[in-house]
């Protein structure tokens, strides 16, 4: 467990902030992340890369020259959000547009393309690259929707090598593809993790057993074996990768390939080199010469007892991209030319202390969207481990960690919003941003869509209306379906956010004060989260453990029905009296 913390929720921050004292030669903090701490050369694609905290060496880590140009940190096994995504993007480009390299998980998927849309926006061309190297995520027929675990490295490193050799943005991305394609990983646990703060593991392995499959978020494993001898260990993990050969690889026999043994947390080097001696040995007598082997911890999961073995099979273009000189914090190789050090302009503003103006009519109800917050807020801190353990039946249990973040964030925001005189607009736009940026994660990308959708149709400038209440709870679920992909059935937040929006919609259209209209959506939202515990999940974490959330209803369904139920009445008085 994580036995060295202060207050859980500062962690990361805390982290970051010491992991950047301590290099202060090779990576410096930015808003969202970190960055090279040298000069790049102008023109040069900035390979940025990101993800959740609790994965070191993964994401910051890798920052440096030869390696990453930029990394954006999210919290704790929680993707960073679009916003901090761009900050990290814009202080690390110089010219040559931005690779943004992630593993393959909802969260970073929409974060990450949200970045690269809106830094293509504002002239900064982007391309996205989900990394998906874990074989037992998903089938070789859904190998696009595999996640991405210590095959990251490979493909951060090609990428970044490449982008050193001064090769365009296209070519840095087809480079990236290329050794996605052809890197395949697999591991096994022996125990959970446990997050800073909490009292017990994601997930138990019982005595004796070995989950075989895990994923690198306390996702559990696919199946369950008797512990095995190191040997023994290694035989599984070498017959797993080579069992799936990617296109082009007809056989094992007179390859190549990038190996990487990685440790997950808490097993130690020297029993990893015990692996890897007979893990040298298998692939040797398959034919496989192993091309600078990497042994050692370079994507964990906090104090998960595990190990993964990763092989890229490299062809002439990708084995001297893996070899290349790289020097940062957690990855030396070679040595490289040294670059000055660059010179932070400290006139960067960043704090938001101005708001557009806005009725008094606006303020007034924006005062009453703070109350709803409030609410919001105060219910997820009562239901936030009953969410998490919901979580956990076949996800990775840290939903009710993630909303917590959000909603305090957002309150926190639109605090400030309301004391520098901001519109019901505003406000939740702030709010929006803040919950994004603080929880993270597909719910933190959601949840950011939702309260932006409402602060639209509510405005500055006017009271809103029932209608436009309802209007806006219409754009916030077509917007989360647009922005995540799910319908009604896969069972997500979507199963009731859309009866909500339906029944809200249909009830101000027949006149009904919007508090009636609300109070009969809230039972429909209710009924729905309900009706999840019969679906089966055909998207997020949680689908590759589909049969075991059956019976269980959808944490983000059950927390959406939870917050709709408590805040309504606190708004509709100040709001819309007919």
């Amino acid at each position: 467990m994580t036995r060295l913390s202060n207050d859980p929720a500062a962690f990361a921050d805390e982290a970051l902030e010491g992991f950047v004292a301590a290099h202060p030669r090779r990576v410096r903090q930015v808003p969202g992340g970190v960055v090279r701490a040298t000069r790049t050369a102008p023109g040069q694609v900035a390979v940025v890369v990101g993800g959740g905290s609790g994965h070191y060496p993964a994401f910051s880590g890798l920052v440096g020259q030869g390696l990453a140009h930029g990394a954006a940190v999210g919290n704790v096994f929680a993707s960073p959000s679009a916003h901090q995504v761009r900050q990290v993007a814009r202080a690390a480009e110089t010219g040559g547009g931005v690779l943004l390299a992630y593993g393959n998980y909802a969260g970073d998927v929409l974060h990450f393309g949200q970045a690269a849309e809106l830094l293509t926006a504002e002239g900064i061309p982007a391309r996205t690259l989900g990394v998906t190297d874990d074989m037992s995520s998903a089938s070789p027929d859904e190998a696009h929707k595999r996640r991405g675990v210590a095959g990251d490295l490979v493909v951060f490193k090609t990428a970044s090598a490449a982008a050193e050799a001064g090769q365009p943005l296209d070519e840095v991305t087809r480079i990236a593809e290329l050794a996605n394609a052809r890197t395949r990983s697999f591991g096994v646990a022996f125990s959970g993790c446990t997050l800073p703060g909490a009292d017990h593991p994601l997930f138990t392995v019982p005595e004796g057993r070995m989950a075989v499959g895990l994923g690198i978020h306390g996702e559990p494993g696919m199946g369950e074996r008797p512990v095995p001898t190191a040997d023994e260990a290694a035989e599984l993990l070498v017959s797993t990768v080579l069992g799936e050969l990617p296109e082009g690889v007809g056989s094992p026999n007179g390859q190549r390939a990038a190996v990487i043994l990685n440790g997950l947390g808490s097993v130690k080097y020297e029993e990893l080199f015990v692996v890897y001696r007979r893990v040298a040995r298998l692939l040797a007598d398959a034919g496989v010469e192993a091309v600078d082997p990497e042994v050692g911890e370079l994507v964990t999961s906090f104090d998960m007892a595990g190990v993964s073995l990763t092989l890229c099979w490299l062809t002439d273009e990708l084995e001297p991209l893996w070899t290349a000189p790289a020097d940062a914090p957690a990855y030396r190789k070679g040595t490289v030319d040294p670059a000055d050090l660059v010179v932070p302009d400290p006139s960067a503003e960043t704090a938001e202390d101005t708001v557009p103006p806005a009725t008094d009519e606006s303020r007034e109800a924006a005062r009453t969207v703070l109350a709803a917050l409030r609410v919001l807020k105060d219910t997820v801190d009562v239901h936030a481990d009953e969410l998490g353990r919901i979580d956990a039946v076949a996800g990775d249990g840290d939903h009710g960690i993630g909303m917590r973040r959000g909603s305090t964030g957002a309150y926190e925001a639109a605090v400030r919003a309301e004391t520098l005189g901001a519109g019901a607009e505003t406000l939740l736009h702030r709010a929006a941003d803040a919950w994004a940026d603080r929880a993270g994660g597909t719910s933190g990308a959601l949840w950011g869509v939702i309260l932006r959708a409402i602060g639209t149709a509510l405005g500055d400038t006017a009271r809103p209306t029932a209608a436009e209440v309802a209007s806006g709870v219409a754009q916030a679920s077509a917007g989360v379906r647009e922005l995540g992909g799910a319908e009604v059935g896969d069972k997500t937040m979507v199963d009731v956010l859309v009866p909500f929006s339906y029944a809200l919609t249909a009830a101000t259209q027949a006149g009904q004060p919007l508090a009636t209209a609300w109070d009969t959506a809230a039972h429909s939202a209710s009924a729905a989260a309900e009706a999840t515990a019969d679906l089966l999940p055909r998207m997020g974490r949680a689908r590759p453990h589909a049969e075991k959330s059956l019976g269980t209803p959808d944490a983000g369904a059950h927390s959406l029905a939870l917050i709709v139920r408590a805040v309504h009445g606190v708004f509709v008085p100040t709001l819309e009296n007919h």
